[in-house]
């Protein structure tokens, strides 16, 4: 009779988890015994209690945790390996796994042969990688809560999900913490990354050689970067949030042909006093684009940053318009040798400090606005010229400069700036931005 539950998926396992005899541990199967015995397809409901992980899934199952359900990994391996297809693994609290970064140890590996897998609503705590997606195609990893080993050195942690070589993957409404990078992508093509919240790690979201992935409705808090983008094309880029990251909100290293738009970006700023454990060189940067081409911006909200964007290495062929650049301490930074113009089909971007007119009332400024001088320029190739800033000599340069722009660098000019900032953000739901933090 158990049998024929379990083959028709109908047993609600209890482990029994005392000691006892021989015939008492028959009666009670663990749950790798109820794995191995259960016929492809089967439900199999793990009921409250710890049971043991070193879990391997080699048939199309389901795997349901009731309330109090925890699966130990005992600090060695996976917890749970996937190798089929049509795994699904939901509700499940999952603790301790190995911490070899050489066996890339995980809370749940899925591998390459096990493709349309669904692993949704666990809670993973202590794991080196929290899910580590290896090649496979079509899986779903949904709201699922993550947090790493933060006793680790960040080097020594892996990532809260993990993709490489996957494709038509959907990872969404995730909450993801304590680990080295939040989520990975790694050349893997056609995913896309929604709704998620990451924070407290290096790098929100990292993305190396995938193409024509979504990105969108992310939140990134407390992270060195809030997304760093490297080595890939036709990206699409919306309505996400980056706050109180301490160097980036946007890194973007070698991405073309790609689109941001509506994303908002705020308090990015490169702390006083002693660096944090994610720590980078960066000064504090809304967006920092860097040999990057052909790529559009708009609908942007780039606000209270030491530097709102910095533009440099060959980065041309961009597109930047109906963008809001609010209080940042600098505006722009741009080392480029080539004039920009900063506006589109007679739409340029609102710039906060902005001190141009509007006689007709069309909302757009009668004057181009250009947020760098000479002097920027001279400080950004002579960093050391910045002990002579307050100097009267260098106002008066500043002073001249402007009032008689005989010498005009290479810069950037919005010829039609905005009087007023964009009223809506893109998002995925259609709705601005709260910024409200969590």
């Amino acid at each position: 009779m158990r049998r024929s539950l379990i083959r028709h998926g109908l047993l609600g396992l209890v482990l029994w988890t005392g000691a006892g005899s021989a015939g008492a541990a028959a009666e009670n199967p663990s749950l790798s015994q109820l794995i191995a015995q259960a016929s492809p397809g089967a439900t199999i409901k793990v009921g409250a209690g710890i049971h043991h992980g070193a879990l391997l899934i080699t048939k199309p199952l389901t795997l349901v945790g009731q309330d109090g359900a925890v699966i130990d990994g005992d600090g060695a391996g996976d917890i749970i390996r996937i190798a089929a297809p049509h795994v699904t693994v939901r509700g499940l609290v999952l603790e301790n796994s190995g911490t070899s970064l050489t066996n890339e140890n995980a809370g749940i590996f899925v591998e390459q042969k096990a493709a349309d897998v669904t692993l949704a609503d666990n809670v993973l705590s202590h794991v080196l990688f929290g899910i580590y997606l290896d090649g496979s195609a079509g899986t779903q990893v949904l709201r699922n809560r993550i947090r790493g080993m933060t006793e680790l050195r960040v080097p020594d942690r892996g990532d809260g999900i993990h993709l490489w070589n996957d494709t038509g993957v959907l990872v969404e409404g995730n909450d993801v913490g304590g680990t080295r990078d939040g989520i990975y992508i790694y050349i893997s093509p056609h995913d896309r990354i929604i709704g998620n919240r990451i924070h407290d790690v290096r790098y929100g979201v990292h993305y190396m050689y995938s193409n024509h992935d979504t990105l969108s409705d992310n939140t990134s808090y407390r992270n060195s970067a809030g997304y760093a983008l490297m080595m890939s094309d036709h990206l699409t880029v919306y309505g996400n949030q980056a706050y109180d990251d301490t160097q980036y909100g946007v890194l973007m290293n070698y991405v073309t042909y790609s689109e941001f738009d509506g994303n908002r970006v705020w308090a990015i700023r490169d702390p006083e006093g002693p660096r944090s454990a994610f720590a980078l060189d960066g000064d504090g940067k809304g967006f920092f684009v860097y040999n990057s081409e052909h790529d559009r911006f708009h609908g942007n909200w780039i606000s209270d940053c030491r530097i709102g964007i910095h533009v440099t290495a060959g980065s041309d062929d961009n597109r930047f318009y109906d963008n809001a650049f609010v209080t940042n301490r600098v505006q722009v930074k741009y080392v480029q040798n080539a004039f920009s113009e900063w506006s589109w089909h007679g739409v340029g971007n609102y710039w906060s400090d902005y001190r141009g007119w509007d006689l007709n009332g069309d909302g757009i400024g009668d004057v181009p606005y250009r947020p760098n001088d000479g002097v920027d320029v001279l400080l950004w190739k002579y960093p050391t010229a910045a002990l002579l800033m307050s100097s009267p000599s260098v106002l008066a340069l500043r002073y001249i400069q402007r009032a008689f722009p005989v010498f005009t660098p290479p810069g950037v000019q919005d010829s039609h700036p905005l009087m007023r900032p964009p009223a809506l953000l893109r998002s995925s739901q259609g709705n601005l931005a709260d910024g409200q933090r969590h």
